[in-house]
């Protein structure tokens, strides 16, 4: 109890601090436009870190660690994925993303999209910021359902009230400052993140290593992969497919007399499927792709290219080695849920000061991608389509400011609500959904929206209808069990965009 008390105390602390400093920012924001994407001055600096922060969310500090612990060596893939798809990203997309927006003079994701596509640009808003809020409802949702979990795991608090807390968090400076409250605390909690991200898995190793033997299921991540069976220790052995998965199911009716193309083929999807997290970051999340476009200028992009690639390569090996360092602590089955790996790991390595310090890095994410998410949905919906309707909205910067602070308060309780209907309560599948049917499937539009003058507005708004609408059956359908939506949706966005482009002439502006 006396442990639980300190932890609370240094992450009471934090928020408030943290709070105070967003209110503090929101001081600044004075328009619509410096609420939803800060007037597009932001330091390179502040730009990389918030992009990360948001990026990584409860998914780099709860998700992936989780699913390292689950499987042990096979989700590499799903790092090399993201990392690879976040170093693209930041050295191919970020700079033109911003000399775009600069041109363009755009507020939000699918206002570019709509102004560089203006034949049918009314409807790209409409649909584009409707799909978006469609999925980021359940984003939201997903970083609710982590901090819950966090909160939970820690304080034994009811997962459902534990919820209802991170929103009263979250709300108020996101409420007040939009955009640049949300990017200067990212700062702040970006810092925090890697500062877990590096610390833990060196004081893991530490703690293993002085240990006597028999107190824990190993005392080395290799000894703990080898213990836990061949589907934790390989990278692409065919073992990975166990026999009762859907996917195994699949192939066996297919191939029902080769069990050696049943597994080696069934490794193959799966590795497919972790890497194609790769494509959500391409510039198809809406969130990531904002922080691009709101450098101020291109000397900054530079040093923000540089901070994010580093940043990221580091924050990604740290939180693999936590998840396999859980294996060497509690065993592959020692945990109830997978993706409590972190904070069990760092209140079973620190002291209670330290370990509520890092801690604050896991709820450091989950707040920093919530409070992002909701700016971004509210200023989607009231940017491109209720006052796309109202003029007067558009004259009065006033009205304009309050308008996007109240709808940013009704989408949180709405993303609240859904979390408590949701299907799934594990992150990691919530948000692999949405990189489907938002990363997988803006990204297509992006790219050739940068790199191909032929692509126009009508297949960009049938990629966008097409993309949510595959997303939507294949999850559905069950079929996401076994193949990945993040990989077929993007399969699916590319055939339409290019085929609908080759098909459909372009109308006249």
């Amino acid at each position: 109890m006396e442990n639980q008390t300190i932890i609370l105390i240094v992450m009471s602390v934090y928020m408030i601090l943290l709070i105070t400093w967003g209110i503090y920012q929101g001081k600044k924001v004075k328009t619509g436009s410096d609420f939803a994407i800060a007037g597009r001055k932001l330091p390179g600096w502040v730009a990389a870190l918030s992009e990360r922060a948001t990026g990584e969310s409860s998914w780099a500090l709860l998700g992936l660690p989780g699913a390292a612990y689950a499987t042990g060596l096979m989700e590499i893939w799903t790092a090399v994925g993201c990392v690879s798809g976040i170093i693209v990203a930041w050295v191919l997309l970020a700079s033109r993303l911003r000399n775009e927006a600069e041109k363009y003079e755009v507020d939000t994701f699918t206002d570019y999209i709509a102004k560089r596509h203006g034949e049918v640009g009314k409807l790209i808003r409409i649909v584009g910021s409707l799909t978006i809020v469609f999925f980021f409802f359940f984003y939201v949702g997903a970083q609710f359902i982590g901090g819950g979990k966090t909160l939970n795991s820690l304080f034994g608090v009811n997962q459902d009230l534990a919820m209802i807390i991170i929103v009263i968090l979250v709300i108020p400076y996101t409420i007040y400052g939009g955009f640049r409250s949300v990017t200067y605390t990212d700062v702040i909690q970006a810092i925090i993140m890697i500062i877990t991200l590096i610390i833990t898995p060196i004081a893991g190793l530490i703690y293993l290593s002085n240990l006597p033997e028999g107190t824990v299921f190993a005392h080395t991540i290799s000894d703990a992969l080898i213990k836990s069976g061949e589907s934790y220790s390989t990278m692409t052995g065919g073992a990975v497919v166990k026999n009762d998965s859907a996917l195994f199911g699949f192939l066996s009716n297919i191939f029902p007399n080769s069990l050696s193309i049943v597994k080696g083929l069934g490794t193959g999807i799966i590795i497919a499927g972790a890497f194609s997290w790769f494509f959500g970051y391409l510039g198809g999340q809406p969130q990531l792709t904002m922080r691009f476009m709101a450098i101020k200028d291109e000397k900054n992009a530079k040093i923000a290219r540089n901070i994010g690639v580093i940043w990221t390569i580091i924050a990604y090996t740290g939180a693999l080695l936590v998840g396999w360092i859980g294996i060497a602590l509690f065993g592959p089955e020692g945990l109830q849920d997978q993706e409590t790996v972190m904070p069990e790991v760092l209140t079973t390595v620190f002291n209670p000061v330290v370990s509520g310090i890092l801690i604050t890095g896991v709820l450091a994410a989950i707040i920093s991608t919530a409070n992002s998410l909701l700016i971004l949905s509210a200023t989607e919906l009231s940017e491109n389509i209720i006052k796309s309707g109202d003029t007067s909205s558009l004259i009065d910067s006033k009205k304009s400011l309050f308008q996007s602070r109240l709808v940013t308060a009704i989408l949180s309780l709405v993303a609240l609500l859904l979390a408590y209907l949701s299907p799934s309560d594990l992150v990691y599948a919530i948000v692999g959904y949405v990189w489907a049917g938002i990363g997988s499937t803006f990204s297509v539009v992006i790219l050739l929206t940068l790199f191909w003058k032929r692509f126009h507005g009508i297949p960009a708004l049938l990629t966008i209808i097409v993309g949510l609408i595959f997303t939507i059956f294949w999850i559905v359908s069950g079929m996401d069990a076994i193949v990945s939506s993040r990989l077929l949706t993007f399969v699916v966005a590319v055939l339409t965009a290019v085929v609908s482009t080759y098909l459909i002439k372009k109308k006249d502006s």
